[in-house]
């Protein structure tokens, strides 16, 4: 299952970037993408972003691009990205940058699932620095699933591959993550999910909310 808001995330401030800006991101994303894609959570296939201008704040304005026949380390990407802005405001800039696509999860026979949005991942350019977040949505990547049962299966076919993917992004990023704000699904925990609080042999049943 799917839930309405991240099970877990991990950010990242990139500083002292010689030139920041939207082209470093998509280069950085780029390269976060190559990882995730090694390890089957994320193919890049499209990307959603919203407008902003400085002095005014966000403008309510969004778009998205298909990146076929782009790449994210296309170096025409920046400009087709640029060409979407709003005709009504020709001062504003790009803002946080949803990279989406298609990952896999593997149930406990170990059979491949594909499935759209598995992992999200977004890059947010500045005039000075990057920031960087990736999520989770799913309950594949917990010790329980949402309503509670454990399924440790599961979670042996699908977590070590997101610890993994997370460690290697540590080293293209050159710093280790801080853990996103904890929500009703979950909480980041080192290069996983934390563990849920187990009672009598079942986790808490999260399903008396709505799913997305």
């Amino acid at each position: 299952m799917r839930a309405p808001k991240e099970s877990g995330s991990w950010c990242w401030n990139v500083e002292n970037i010689e030139e920041p800006g939207l082209e470093y991101a998509l280069m950085t994303a780029a390269r976060m993408g190559a990882v995730l894609e090694k390890y089957d959570l994320l193919a890049p296939s499209s990307l959603e972003w919203s407008w902003f201008q400085t002095g005014r704040g966000g403008l309510g304005a969004h778009s998205r691009l298909d990146l076929a026949p782009h790449s994210l380390d296309d170096p025409v990407l920046p400009d087709a990205l640029l060409a979407c802005r709003p005709t009504g405001y020709p001062q504003s800039e790009v803002g946080g940058i949803l990279v989406l696509g298609s990952g896999a999860w593997f149930d406990a026979d170990g059979k491949r699932h594909s499935e759209y949005r598995m992992v999200e991942l977004m890059v947010a350019p500045d005039e000075t620095d990057l920031w960087v977040e990736l999520s989770v949505h799913h309950d594949v990547w917990g010790q329980c699933d949402f309503r509670g049962a454990p399924h440790p299966a599961i979670h042996a076919n699908n977590a070590p591959r997101l610890a993994s993917a997370l460690q290697e992004l540590v080293q293209v990023l050159g710093a280790e993550p801080e853990p996103g704000e904890p929500t009703y699904y979950g909480r980041a925990e080192g290069y996983g999910l934390g563990p849920p609080d187990v009672i009598d042999g079942r986790g808490p049943d999260l399903t008396d909310a709505a799913f997305g």
